[in-house]
């Protein structure tokens, strides 16, 4: 399976709860912080909750 690399570029701050519960779930903790998951329907899920937050790259 597809690997991607994730990488928080906005502020959780301000933003819902849910939104930051999405991305603690995604394992990114901070500012600019990148993680890397396999593609699966569940993480493009939550990719797709907080795109507007995160930039995603295919690996």
């Amino acid at each position: 399976m597809a690997k991607i690399r994730i990488t928080q570029v906005k502020s959780k701050n301000g933003k819902p709860e849910r939104q930051r519960r999405t991305l603690e779930a995604l394992g990114i903790r901070k500012l600019n912080h990148s993680v890397e998951h396999e593609a699966t329907p569940q993480i493009l899920g939550m990719v797709t909750k907080v795109r507007h937050l995160v930039k995603v790259e295919n690996i």
